[in-house]
């Protein structure tokens, strides 16, 4: 188990944990990972999702209404990787659920259900030094995102924070497919490889296999969120995991591999 990218650009796929309901989400994950997805970011729903745009936040109020929990999500972790070892998983969260369970017991946790890393949406890095401590005790890789207006210490900091890869946000804002990059998404990854060698991942807005080849041309990986949980949320349940497998598919038409 790793986060690896085999191939340019490589695929990180967003599932909203517990939407439409858990056996979905880990049937969801397997067909996106056989079809190409580097990574998958499992995504704790949460009932307040304030860096989330209309359509994911609507996939977390579902989640939420079905009673997912964190602990549920790290079950379907763990049912993920006993059926897809070498998958790259991704815990995506805010702060607050794994504050509530407790860092430690969390970090235990995520590395008993074979998570390779974790990403905490509203972590700062000025703050994470406890939160870094207990990642690296676990063996666990956390994973900063990195905006256009950064200045470049903090760019820096974050860079430096990261491990597995650095996620760099195209725009500021929610998320939410867009209709084309912005214009300042290559230029934030140009800066942040002065300061890492690590892959930089670039995410927000990403939803077509277009954008995903010209994310390719500057990026190492492209993030696709929003467009899945779009295609989830209009898509009947027992058809969402071929669905969503095809999709990945399309997106990952025109990557070479390395």
């Amino acid at each position: 188990m790793a986060i690896a990218f085999k191939k340019r650009p490589g695929l990180v796929i967003y599932l909203t944990a517990g939407d439409p309901d858990l056996a979905t989400t880990r049937a969801m994950a397997v067909e996106a990972i056989d079809a190409g997805a580097d990574v998958i970011e499992l995504g704790v729903p949460f009932s307040d999702p304030l860096a989330d745009g209309p359509v994911i936040q609507r996939a977390s109020q579902r989640a939420v209404a079905r009673g997912t929990r964190l602990v549920d999500v790290l079950g379907v972790c763990g049912e993920i990787r006993a059926a897809r070892p070498q998958a790259g998983l991704l815990l995506f969260s805010y702060l607050n659920p794994v504050l509530q369970m407790g860092l430690e017991r969390f970090a235990q946790a995520a590395k008993d259900a074979g998570a390779d890393g974790v990403l905490l949406t509203d972590m700062i890095v000025e703050e994470a030094g406890e939160y870094r401590q207990v990642m690296r005790k676990m063996g666990l890789k956390p994973v900063f995102l990195a905006a256009p207006t950064s200045p470049e210490e903090r760019l820096r900091a974050i860079a430096e924070a990261s491990d597995g890869f650095v996620y760099a946000i195209s725009r500021v804002g929610i998320t939410g497919a867009q209709t084309e990059l912005a214009a300042d998404a290559e230029a934030l990854v140009a800066r942040l490889r002065r300061f890492t060698t690590l892959p930089i991942a670039l995410g927000f807005g990403v939803s077509t296999r277009e954008q995903v080849r010209a994310v390719g041309e500057f990026a190492d990986a492209a993030v696709v969120g929003s467009a899945i949980v779009a295609l989830i949320e209009r898509t009947p349940v027992e058809q969402a995991p071929r669905a969503v497998g095809e999709f990945v598919r399309s997106l990952c038409g025109g990557a070479k591999t390395e």
